[in-house]
């Protein structure tokens, strides 16, 4: 098994809203993280589109964990949310959407990432930035345990 495939999780395997989100990481390298997200019924709004709550939602995962490699099978490493902006760019109903996160700067404690998701066509859904704070513990490499 390559160092990347252990790194690879599913939402099922974490706790709580994660795992009600039910996406799942493609890649997660230093500063760079991607996931993936089947549409289901319950991800779409009234108006039948997938609901903005959805794709913050993703939008907040994929930058955190931009900032929070850790190659340590069974470990994570942790961050709060500072700030966060998303701007909504288009809609779909179906399908499988795919969240982009970079890290584009940072120091010790404090980072700031950027992220975009796209339907399965390769349209733009949404693009954000936001500013991160490393958890107590998760300061280094190797993480906290899950």
């Amino acid at each position: 098994m390559s160092d990347q495939q252990h790194l690879i999780t599913s939402a099922r395997d974490l706790p709580g809203f994660h795992n009600l989100l039910g996406y799942h990481h493609v890649s997660w390298v230093e500063d760079e993280t991607v996931i993936e997200l089947e549409i289901r019924p319950e991800h779409l709004n009234l108006a039948g589109v997938i609901h903005g709550g959805v794709l913050s939602a993703l939008m907040d995962i994929v930058m955190a964990d931009a900032g929070t490699y850790c190659p340590y099978p069974g470990r994570r490493r942790k961050a709060l949310t500072l700030t966060m902006t998303t701007t909504f760019t288009g809609q779909c109903s179906g399908g499988v959407i795919r969240a982009t996160g970079r890290k584009r700067a940072g120091g010790a404690r404090i980072f700031n990432s950027s992220g975009e998701i796209h339907d399965d066509k390769g349209n733009l859904l949404a693009m954000g930035e936001g500013t991160f704070r490393i958890r107590s513990g998760s300061e280094g490499p190797e993480g906290v345990p899950i």
